[in-house]
């Protein structure tokens, strides 16, 4: 018996409903153009607090409070959106929250954390930021909330891809960024369980590739360091035990080169007028060599997880211009 199950994303959706934004699927006519296929856009990062795993962060601390375990101290450890996500959360149900997190964490993403209401604790690596939330979780009324590895964040996060697909109705594809596997997994959950012939495919930098390392071997693979990667959303040491099984169905795992993120985020930018993350961005790599496959014309879901960048990412993503180049599938 999985973990997660369709009908738990389907109560996560009803569950977490009133407090989200309903986010639109965007299109582009040139891009479809150009790709010769139909590519729609799930805009997660016009949610509230810029990101999916506001979803995740909900439903967890929902639950809880239906099940009179909601404790009045809320921790997690988070590079970003995460952190984000409990703060807006915590202080939504009325209770206090520390964040812990690397000190490399997105300048934007630390100050949106501390103005949704949280205490930000910063420490010099995340490995050591991810060691001092387990010390604090052990404390008396205080719930964990973690980034993927916890049953209830995987169902709420595949609501996203539950949402979605009220919206555009059955698709060929359905991709989405991989870090800690949470959006994945909740993808797959859910999409497959509607269509098994629907692909589920994931992408992650190639910088920090463990969950295609994991996959590769058959067990979990941790990084040293977090990646230097633009992709920060996805810059997980490691995947985790309740995620991993899922990671392991998914039709495959792309690894994308820095170069291509930035493409790609800038060609979003450009072409669909919003603030998207390189996190998001990374996955039309993905969709790019799998349409390259494709004999017949397929209509794919894109999940733009979030759209959080501080200055000095926007900098790098623009210090080459890629506009010069058009989206095609010969690249």
């Amino acid at each position: 018996m999985p973990s997660v199950t369709i009908k738990d994303i389907q109560q996560a959706q009803q569950r977490i409903q009133p407090y989200i934004s309903q986010t639109p699927i965007l299109e582009s006519s040139l891009l479809n153009q150009w790709l010769g296929h139909r590519v729609l856009f799930k805009a997660e990062c016009l949610q509230k607090v810029g990101a999916f795993k506001i979803r995740g962060a909900l439903n967890m601390l929902l639950k809880a409070q239906e099940q009179g375990t909601l404790a009045s101290h809320i921790v997690a450890s988070s590079s970003g959106n995460h952190a984000q996500a409990v703060a807006y959360a915590a202080t939504l149900l009325g209770k206090k929250a520390t964040v812990f997190s690397g000190q490399n964490i997105s300048s934007v993403k630390a100050a949106a954390t501390r103005f949704y209401g949280a205490e930000l604790k910063l420490y010099t690596t995340r490995k050591e930021a991810d060691e001092q939330v387990k010390q604090a979780a052990s404390q008396s009324d205080t719930l964990w909330v973690p980034p993927f590895n916890h049953p209830d964040i995987i169902a709420g996060q595949g609501t996203v891809v539950a949402d979605a697909l009220t919206q555009t109705g059955p698709v060929n594809a359905i991709f989405a960024p991989v870090g800690g596997g949470g959006l994945v997994a909740g993808t797959l959950i859910y999409a497959k369980g509607l269509n098994p012939n629907c692909a589920v495919i994931g992408a992650e930098p190639l910088m920090g590739n463990d969950a295609a390392q994991s996959v590769r071997s058959g067990v979990i693979q941790s990084l040293d360091a977090s990646p230097n990667t633009l992709a920060d959303g996805a810059a997980t040491l490691a995947v985790g035990q309740e995620t991993f099984p899922f990671l392991q169905q998914l039709d495959d795992i792309v690894e994308v080169e820095e170069e291509r993120i930035a493409y790609w985020t800038q060609w979003l930018q450009h072409l669909l007028k919003i603030h998207v993350e390189p996190t998001s961005a990374m996955s039309m790599q993905a969709v790019s060599q799998w349409l390259k496959k494709q004999n017949h014309a397929q209509t794919v879901l894109v999940i733009l997880s979030g759209g959080n960048i501080d200055q000095l990412k926007m900098q790098k993503i623009w210090q080459t211009n890629h506009l010069e180049n058009l989206p095609n599938l010969l690249i």
